[in-house]
């Protein structure tokens, strides 16, 4: 599994996810297979969104895509700063029994 982290400030939650509905890459003909969204616990300002692809080349082009996204201000008021991102490969993933 091949992830693409995007994580960045945000003015508003609310704004920021309407904007994230919105799709403005399609997601799903970009090979994104599923994602998670997260916040740091205490600052509801800051996102973190991880999508999972089958491969690198997928949210390479993704990744391409949401850099243009963001040069043209199609995001608006949602994002409150530079988005950071990285892509990840999953090298293990476990369940713990208790």
């Amino acid at each position: 599994m091949v992830i693409l982290r995007i994580e960045h400030p945000t003015q508003d939650f609310a704004t920021w996810k309407a904007a994230f509905d919105r799709d403005p890459a399609d997601r799903g003909k970009a090979g994104v297979q599923r994602y998670s969204i997260h916040q740091p616990t205490g600052n509801p300002q800051y996102v973190l969104i991880d999508l999972e692809f089958e491969t690198v080349a997928q949210a390479e082009r993704l990744l391409a895509t949401m850099k243009k996204v963001w040069s043209t201000g199609a995001a608006g008021p949602a994002l409150g700063g530079e988005p950071r991102t990285q892509i990840l490969e999953t090298k293990e993933v476990a369940e713990i029994e208790t």
